[in-house]
């Protein structure tokens, strides 16, 4: 009768492990396009062993708990690789938009020739204007000629403010993004910090088993990383601890156990984090790229164009009022490309063709269309190196170098990426051969224990109800 009972017992803690295990398989299949799963198996053992009068016996099979498929490792490099994505993807954007604010379509390596006399951008305009001035050399006294010149001035200087007026805006968009990238960092913070909380009361007994909130951890892990270069530090009961660097090379902790350190803020140049607040170092994040687009190549451009209506207004005006007495062209005051304006003071009537009143006298107007091939020089005193033209297609396809390296570095890092995201979901991963092939074998099993329940069964029934007969 005991020997009976007791293979009962075992036979419905089998049929216990077998359905767990059908219902884990069940689990996986169900979440093969959750990216964010890691794969779960059930951890077979025994209940134990009892001493009875034939020896040692098991006291059978049983479901000790549910695993886990991670690796620490892979994990870990994700992050790495998630942050460094993410960060080259915003500057490449930064230089995006700020190839569509400055107006000038702009190729992998160079300025496109586009910008032509007749045509678009800051290029087409300086062309315009010195030929205007030429025409104007041609017939000193004409009318039409005049006119075309003052329009030309016109276009040049709206072309320049609007450059530098979208320049500026991408880069106030570009602190706006970074602006709500901290938002969401602190948001996603205060969300791990729960999580946390609720792993290590869950596990507090029973270690590794709160699989679905570690993964939620997992991915809000991911999600911090595109935006900061976060490192991870296990802690005890399955928590941990979130850190960033800061410049010295120091851990600066965000998240301790279920506790957020204070909150991370950006004053326009700096991030900080921490508490008390620290300068954090960033290696990589779109937090990291905006900055690198707002103060890098965006910054360098605007510097450009300010550096160029400088020498525009100087250069122009030394030759159009050689003496400093008798009117400027642009306006003196107006030595960046957000100020640079034709002066108040020139109009059709009184454009000065020449030094003289003389009727055919053009010596300023060649003069001044001469420009247009003269070179400068900043070891000279000049505020530039080259030609007007050229030193604009320089500046031009600096940026466009820039959105080229950027380009490259998405290219690269996004298959690098999805290499270590293979390499993990070969670990972590559902395979749906492997499950299928799982469930058939659980189910396997299920029907054996199955069949061994109801022929016990039918012996207990025997021994209870015919023996006694």
């Amino acid at each position: 009768m005991s020997g009976l009972y007791a293979s009962l017992n075992s036979t419905v803690k089998a049929l216990s492990a077998h359905s767990r295990a059908l219902e884990i398989a069940g689990k996986n299949i169900a979440n093969v396009d959750n990216t964010n799963y890691a794969r779960q198996r059930v951890l077979y053992g025994d209940r134990g062993t009892v001493l009875t009068s034939t020896g040692a016996e098991s006291l059978g099979l049983e479901a000790l708990g549910v695993e886990q498929m991670r690796d620490a490792l892979l994990d870990r490099q994700v992050l790495r690789e998630v942050a460094l994505k993410s960060g080259f993807a915003a500057e490449q954007a930064g230089y995006q938009r700020a190839q569509a604010g400055l107006g000038q379509s702009i190729t992998r390596t160079n300025a496109s020739a586009d910008a032509t006399a007749t045509g678009t951008g800051i290029a087409g305009a300086i062309d315009g204007f010195f030929n205007a001035f030429q025409g104007f050399s041609a017939n000193p006294t004409g009318v039409g000629e005049r006119q075309v010149l003052l329009q030309q001035a016109s276009i040049l200087s709206d072309r320049l403010q609007l450059a530098d007026r979208r320049l500026a805006q991408t880069q106030s968009d570009l602190d706006a993004g970074i602006a709500t990238n901290v938002d969401d960092a602190n948001r996603i913070l205060a969300t791990i910090a729960d999580l946390n909380g609720q792993i290590g009361r869950f596990e507090v007994n029973n270690p590794n088993t709160a699989v679905d909130l570690r993964d939620q951890r997992q991915a809000k892990l991911e999600e911090l990383a595109a935006i900061l270069p976060v490192e991870v530090r296990a802690q005890a009961g399955g928590q941990i601890q979130v850190v960033v660097k800061d410049g010295s090379g120091a851990d600066v902790p965000l998240v301790d156990l279920a506790s957020v350190k204070g909150t991370v803020a950006f004053d326009g140049t700096d991030i900080t984090g921490g508490a008390p607040a620290t300068t954090l170092a960033l290696s990589s994040g779109s937090i990291k790229g905006a900055l690198a687009a707002r103060d890098g190549g965006v910054q360098i451009l605007r510097d450009n164009l300010d550096l160029l209506a400088r020498q525009f207004v100087t250069a122009v005006n030394d030759t159009y009022n050689p003496g400093g007495t008798t009117g400027d062209f642009f306006t003196a005051t107006g030595t960046t490309a957000g100020t640079f304006t034709l002066d108040s003071t020139v109009t059709a009537t009184n454009l000065k063709a020449g030094t003289s009143s003389a009727a055919g006298d053009n010596s300023i107007a060649l003069a001044v269309a001469a420009l247009a091939n003269q070179k400068f020089t900043t070891a000279g005193g000049d505020e530039i190196d080259g030609t007007f033209t050229n030193f604009f297609s320089q500046s031009v396809s600096s940026l466009g170098q820039s959105l080229s390296g950027a380009n490259a570095r998405v290219d690269d890092q996004t298959n690098i990426e999805q290499l270590v995201r293979s390499q993990r979901d070969g670990v972590s991963g559902v395979s749906l051969d492997e499950e299928l092939a799982d469930l058939m074998k659980f189910q396997r099993a299920f029907q054996a224990s199955s069949r061994v329940f109801s022929v016990i069964d039918q012996l207990l029934d025997n021994v209870v109800n015919s023996l006694g007969r």
